[in-house]
Formats: structure tokens, C-alpha cells, sequence
């Protein structure tokens, strides 16, 4: 018996798009990094010591009552969420939005040339779990409208549970500054037992304040901020989901490729305007739109 014709060997896996890696956000720790270099800094210039504001005692009440209050203000589920999103302020992922577009684009070509079912394949391969649910239901024959308004849901129940996790390090910035206030008084009341020491009194009242340096300073230079970032990761979140989407109504209508690039090229701000697809004049062949999986009038 002859023996069967060797076949190619599959290489599915090497073909199969992966998310972008993480990598450190350099705004957010440089940022931190230059804010305690000038405050760190500016003690030291005033002949300070760094020995005058490493208090553990402040740092405990600080942080402690910090945290006590945030639960109490916080769901223990959305404040757990919170707590495992934080490292998203200090690593972002690369730039996916023009890998998203061509993706998009080639699946609106095959879809064009070989029906919008052919697709189901590919499915399997997208890493984002946002377009390969939307490329799901579009090649199970979903309808249009309705499958707009499940991703346009999903979008929404994402934004509201990014929302709340950033609202947690916003809720510990409007906090902290109390709980060193609180801290600044409990360290006065014990100065305020060894008045017959004057030496002892001034330097009580210095570790005092170190509370509030400690509160003021987590709520400025860490709580806000990455309350922020995770807001601005939150948005960018959601333009690459409404991309996303948009392209995939573009498939299941039968546009040409080059006019959803069009569409989804304003979605790729950081693109040069060179590079974005010229428009498509009226009457061109590549204006010209049929049903998915047929070619355009005039294609071959």
C-alpha cells in the first residue's frame, strides 16, 4: 500500500494573534518617582533629615485608618476587584488599536470573498474576548441590531465595574488627608503631657505633623492619581471596544474593507494622517458595497 502524501504541517498556533504584552508605565513611575525626589529633596535642602519623616507610628495610622474606611465604604467584592486592577496603573499594555483595524480588515476581506461564515475559524483565534464575541455572533447569524445592543451592554457593565474599582483609590485619596489630620491631634495630645519639657514639646510637635505629610502626601501623589489612570485606562478600554464593534457591523453589512478602514481609521489617533485610507470617491468600484460574501459588481 502506498503510503499517504505527506501534509504541510499545521501552524495555526504561529498564525494566531496574541494580546500585547505588558509593559511598565513609565508616566505613572516616573511620576511617582520625580514627586518624592522634590519632596525628599526640598527636606533635605532645608538641612532636614530623612530621619524626621519616617515615622512607622504615622504610617500606621494612616494607612490603617485609611483602609478601615474604605471598606466600610466600599462592597468587599468591588474593593477585592480594586486591589487586583491596581498593577494596570503601573503596566499598560502596547498600543492594540491599528493591530485590531488590519485584523478587522482582513476579516471583512474573507468575509466578502467567502461568505461571512467562513469566519468561524478565525474566531477561535482572537485573543480579545470583546471582538471574538461580537465576530460569534455575527457568524451565527445574530441580528444586527440585536447584537449592537449585547456588546453595547457588555461595553457599558465594563465601564460601570472600571468605574467602581477606580472610585476605590478615589474614595482612600478623599480619606487619607483626614486620617493624618487625626493622627496630627493624637500626636499633640501626648505633647501635650510633657509641657515641662520644651525640648521634648518641639520635637513632639514635629513627629506629630508627620501624619498629616503622610496623609496628604498618599492622597496626592499615590490615591488620586491612580484613581485617574485607571479612569484614562478605563476610556481606552472603551474606544477600543466601540472600534472593535464598528467593524464588525461593518462585516456583517457587506462593506468594502477600504471603507471600514475609513470608519475605524478615526479610531487610530495616534496614526499619522498620511497613513489613514484616502477617501473613496462616489461611483468607484471600491465604493461599491454587495451582501457578505460576494464581491462587489465590476470585482473579479
Amino acid at each position: 500500500m502506498a503510503d499517504a502524501p505527506l501534509q504541510p504541517p499545521q501552524t495555526k498556533a504561529a498564525a494566531t494573534p496574541r494580546r500585547p504584552g505588558l509593559r511598565p508605565d513609565i508616566a505613572t513611575l516616573g511620576g511617582i518617582a520625580v514627586a518624592l525626589a522634590g519632596i525628599v529633596g526640598g527636606l533635605l535642602l532645608e538641612k532636614g533629615s530623612i530621619q524626621d519623616v519616617a515615622q512607622a507610628t504615622a504610617a500606621m495610622i494612616v494607612i490603617g485608618g485609611t483602609l478601615g474606611a474604605v471598606l466600610v465604604t466600599t462592597p468587599m467584592p468591588v474593593f477585592v476587584r480594586a486591589c487586583k486592577g491596581l498593577g494596570s496603573a503601573f503596566f499598560e499594555r502596547g498600543s492594540s488599536t491599528a493591530t485590531t483595524i488590519e485584523s478587522l480588515i482582513q476579516y471583512a476581506a474573507k468575509a466578502r470573498k467567502n461568505g461571512i461564515v467562513s469566519l468561524e475559524v478565525d474566531t477561535a483565534t482572537i485573543a480579545d474576548p470583546f471582538l471574538r464575541r461580537a465576530l460569534n455572533l455575527a457568524v451565527d447569524g445574530t441580528d444586527l441590531q440585536e447584537l449592537r445592543k449585547m456588546m453595547e451592554l457588555d461595553i457599558d457593565l465594563s465601564e460601570q465595574s472600571a468605574e467602581a474599582e477606580a472610585k476605590v483609590w478615589e474614595a482612600a485619596g478623599g480619606y487619607a488627608p483626614t486620617i493624618g489630620i487625626i493622627g496630627a491631634v493624637m500626636g499633640l495630645i501626648q505633647v501635650m503631657k510633657n509641657l515641662e519639657d520644651i525640648k521634648a514639646v518641639g520635637h513632639g510637635i514635629a513627629v506629630a505633623f508627620v501624619a498629616t505629610v503622610y496623609g496628604v502626601g498618599s492622597a496626592n501623589i499615590f490615591f488620586l492619581p491612580v484613581a485617574n489612570k485607571l479612569k484614562a485606562r478605563m476610556r481606552s478600554a472603551t474606544v477600543l471596544k466601540e472600534l472593535a464593534l464598528e467593524g464588525v457591523v461593518g462585516i456583517v453589512e457587506g462593506l468594502n474593507p477600504t471603507l471600514i478602514r475609513m470608519k475605524l481609521d478615526a479610531y487610530n489617533q495616534d496614526a499619522p494622517k498620511s497613513a489613514k485610507a484616502k477617501p473613496v470617491k462616489a461611483g468607484s468600484a471600491a465604493a461599491k458595497t454587495g451582501p457578505a460574501g460576494r464581491t462587489a459588481p465590476g470585482e473579479g
